[in-house]
């Protein structure tokens, strides 16, 4: 797989995203680890988790760090932690009844921190992103906590999710080469983050983004909305994900985007679109459909 440039160093050009990974009975803990054995067998080697995933109970109960815990538990198993760029996010919390929430405080994203640090079971995390503005506290405080991070040496590299332009301009202002990326929603369906997109190539920074496959899944929604997107599948004998991903990192070259995947058959097929150039008339097609 070509790579792509990430903080200091070089990652596969498609990511995987870890926020469905769980070890429940449709999902059996050997069809997880084959699917990371593909991932790395393509070429995939960012790996992206929260502490904020995980399904927890029926309740919800015990999801904070659930994700982490199984993910660094089949790393261990598989013997391929020096093989992956494992990042994770802090800010988001789970809570009771399975809801979601936001602590951006000063104490929650240093514990947030040592606790990932804990259940990822490494010294240094290689990459920690803010998962998300908390409308509770300012911006300019959580950069500022976020410089306190990154000085401490506990985390690689920092990264935002959910940033706006503005936010990540002031991030870089004051993280400088400690920020490597940002990480919003960007695919077929949603396409609001290109000047997002347009700052982090500015800036050198990787841009990641999530649910990239977004207006796929559902086949009306896919011949209705993003038509050309299915026919250029057609066309070229691939499927419509690898066409999305394709198309995502034909729109510059600081895209890195993580599809989530939890069969081996899904990875290898997002991987597979690295190696897709489209053609300008074809991206034409694509970015009016």
């Amino acid at each position: 797989m070509q790579t792509r440039t990430f903080g200091t160093q070089q990652v596969g050009a498609i990511g995987l995203g870890l926020m469905t990974f769980d070890q429940t009975g449709t999902q059996p803990r050997q069809q997880l680890l084959d699917t990371v054995s593909a991932a790395l067998d393509a070429g995939v080697t960012l790996f992206d988790t929260a502490d904020a995933y995980g399904p927890g109970d029926e309740k919800g109960a015990g999801a904070q760090g659930e994700n982490e815990r199984l993910i660094a538990s089949i790393l261990d198993e598989l013997g391929v932690r020096d093989l992956v760029v494992l990042a994770t996010k802090g800010g988001h919390v789970r809570t009771e009844g399975g809801g979601w929430d936001t602590d951006s405080s000063p104490a929650h994203l240093r514990e947030a921190v040592d606790a990932s640090l804990q259940r990822l079971g490494v010294e240094q995390i290689a990459l920690w992103q803010h998962h998300r503005p908390d409308p509770k506290v300012s911006y300019d405080e959580v950069i500022v906590t976020l410089k306190e991070i990154a000085d401490s040496g506990k985390v690689a590299h920092v990264g935002l999710s959910n940033a706006d332009p503005q936010q990540i301009r002031d991030a870089h202002a004051v993280l400088g080469d400690a920020l490597v990326s940002v990480q919003n929603q960007f695919s077929p369906k949603f396409r609001s983050s290109r000047p997002e997109i347009e700052v982090c190539e500015e800036l050198g920074l990787a841009f990641l983004p999530w649910s990239p496959l977004g207006g796929l899944s559902d086949a009306k929604e896919l011949a209705d909305k993003h038509p050309a997107f299915a026919e250029i599948a057609q066309e070229r004998g691939v499927s419509a994900q690898q066409v999305a991903l394709a198309w995502e990192l034909a729109q510059s070259p600081v895209v890195i985007p993580i599809p989530g995947a939890k069969r081996p058959s899904s990875i290898t097929d997002s991987a597979a679109a690295a190696d897709i150039e489209l053609t300008a008339d074809e991206l034409a097609r694509l970015d009016a459909s």
